[in-house]
């Protein structure tokens, strides 16, 4: 016997950019439905029917029952395939798309769909957000970073060989359609990427939230779907929280998004992008670093810190980057978005629930964190 689909509809409060998220666990055949009435509270997708589905080899073979979902709602759809991995969030991967738009005579009301996780995302986003100043966009993301993070809030990007995310733009999809069903295939080392973005959400900005995770870590793992719609769900509330009131990071509200990103970033442009860190695995290795200059500030105690190491290594997640030279991951913090008057910021917790955006910690905080990696627990 079939079992009802359980959903939970997430909105963004934009103005005229609102949209929704959908949150499921019924496959990719409601996909239609939700895009049609997404694109039809639009200028731009109103008069929409063709679109670009663009995915990476690993989800190739899976776009069918999307595009199938897309054609029946009135969409005809082709498919754009990159190769996986964050090389290409590049701008050649983006001009080869701008390429494939041109050959299909893409216009304004021409969709582009984005089916796969973060990287996915950010390039398809990038290219929706500067082709023709701007074409609707829809995300379809089947990684649990991607469905908790990256595909919602507008930030779209690609990477420059020096510096991560410094190329890009605020481009809003028209909606999110999130199913969890498609995490049952991912790699478990996929799944607890997508977790540390979760435990970021709960340091920063909901204590109950990060208690909450704390006591199911163990369906959390085992994929219980209604236990992972919940945490995608609250996920998804809190980043829209954000980003309603913050959406062009233009208040400084939105900056505690990036808990753990300063570090992280800084471990994937010296590791290499696609090297040893996914982005989910640097960002856990920041936000432990982050804890510990907090706590070397006297801002938060021991406890803080434990509480966020214990959680992210029950959830199989790394929390030092041993062997990455300090001297080098600091020059990377120095190129952060976030500085200012040549002063590296950072993100940190006052306490599980609460951060801040400071300029407080002196490289030689930071330095002496980043020591502790090679020199083990002490």
């Amino acid at each position: 016997m079939n079992t009802p689909e359980v959903e939970t509809i997430v909105p963004v409060a934009l103005g005229e950019r609102s949209y929704e998220i959908r949150v499921s666990s019924g496959g990719p055949e409601g996909l239609g439905r939700f895009a049609r009435v997404a694109l039809d509270a639009t200028w731009a997708g109103r008069s929409c029917r063709r679109g670009l589905i663009v995915t990476d080899e690993n989800l190739a073979a899976s776009a069918k029952p999307f595009g199938d979902s897309l054609r029946a709602a009135g969409i005809a759809t082709t498919v754009a395939v990159v190769p996986p991995g964050e090389s290409s969030k590049s701008l050649a991967q983006a001009s080869d798309l701008y390429d494939r738009l041109i050959e299909l005579r893409a216009d304004r009301h021409f969709a582009i769909i984005a089916l796969g996780g973060g990287v996915i995302g950010d390039l398809a986003g990038f290219v929706a957000a500067t082709f023709t100043r701007g074409v609707p966009l829809l995300m379809v993301p089947t990684t649990l970073l991607a469905q908790v993070d990256s595909s919602v809030g507008g930030k779209v990007g690609v990477n420059h060989p020096r510096a991560k995310n410094i190329i890009g733009a605020f481009h809003q999809p028209v909606g999110v359609w999130v199913d969890v069903k498609t995490l049952l295939t991912l790699p478990v080392r996929e799944v607890r990427c997508g977790l540390a973005e979760v435990v970021k959400y709960g340091v920063i900005l909901d204590a109950p939230f990060f208690a909450e995770l704390e006591a199911n870590v163990g369906p959390i793992l085992a994929m219980d779907l209604a236990t992972i719609r919940r945490i995608v769900a609250r996920s998804c509330e809190l980043k829209a929280e954000v980003v309603s009131r913050d959406e062009r990071e233009e208040t400084g509200l939105r900056a505690v998004l990036n808990f753990g990103h300063t570090v992280g970033h800084a471990i994937e442009a010296v590791a290499g992008y696609g090297g040893g860190f996914q982005h989910g695995e640097a960002v856990a290795v920041g936000m432990a670093a982050e804890c510990r200059i907090a706590e070397r500030l006297g801002w938060v105690g021991s406890d803080v810190t434990h509480r966020v190491v214990d959680l992210l290594e029950r959830f199989g997640l790394p929390t030092s980057a041993p062997g990455l030279d300090a001297g080098a991951l600091i020059e990377a913090m120095t190129r952060d978005k976030k500085n200012r008057d040549g002063k590296i910021r950072f993100v940190l917790p006052r306490e599980i629930g609460r951060v801040e955006l400071t300029d407080a910690a002196g490289v030689d905080d930071v330095r002496a964190v980043l020591n502790e990696w090679d020199r083990g627990p002490g």
